[in-house]
């Protein structure tokens, strides 16, 4: 059984159409690199593109998508394993649980708070898989200037910024994963004594 990376993304349809080419980009390049996909089970936005993608190159496509999600018709049906849960916590559990590492590609408000969530897991040593954001023409560049001001800031210790690595293309995205899965992390809490 493959590797599966998780990934999280925008399910929107009206974003620019470069998004959803680097989206079917890296399910191509996950399917070379022997990586199968588990994702939000959608078929619109770059949730359907990258489940395509990785589906019409051979790979492995798992889905987890809650019920009032497909009740709209919203999910990839052809996805080889697709799960239905009743809420957004199952489905976020049972993404992180079932992946290798974790891709974040341009998104909204849930996109952010997924990838988020598992950075605050790995901060506290509960998740310790690589975690990359695909930063595509700058996506992330004012997010990541948000972590600086953290840091500079210190609401957190220099070493959190060795919970993620950034890609700034599709062809970087594994070489990140692969250092992401070397570093070193301290605990999350300051010695206040």
């Amino acid at each position: 059984m493959s590797k599966l990376l998780c990934v999280y993304c925008a399910s929107s349809d009206r974003v620019d159409p470069k998004y959803a080419t680097a989206a079917t980009q890296l399910g191509k390049l996950m399917v070379e690199q022997g990586w199968g996909l588990v994702y939000g089970g959608g078929k619109t936005g770059l949730m359907g593109a990258i489940a395509r993608s990785v589906k019409a190159n051979g790979g492995r496509v798992v889905g987890v998508i809650p019920d009032f999600m497909k009740a709209r018709e919203l999910a990839f049906d052809e996805a080889d394993e697709l799960i239905t849960v009743i809420t957004m916590r199952e489905r976020k559990l049972l993404m992180e649980t079932r992946a290798d590492a974790f891709v974040t590609l341009p998104g909204g408000f849930g996109t952010l708070e997924e990838i988020m969530e598992i950075l605050t897991l790995r901060q506290l040593h509960v998740v310790k898989k690589p975690c990359v954001f695909l930063n595509q023409d700058g996506f992330y560049d004012d997010l990541l200037r948000l972590f600086e001001k953290m840091l500079a800031e210190k609401f957190f210790k220099p070493s959190n910024m060795d919970l993620f690595r950034v890609a700034n293309t599709v062809d970087d995205v594994f070489a990140q994963i692969a250092l992401a899965a070397e570093a070193k992390l301290e605990p999350k809490w300051f010695d206040t004594r």
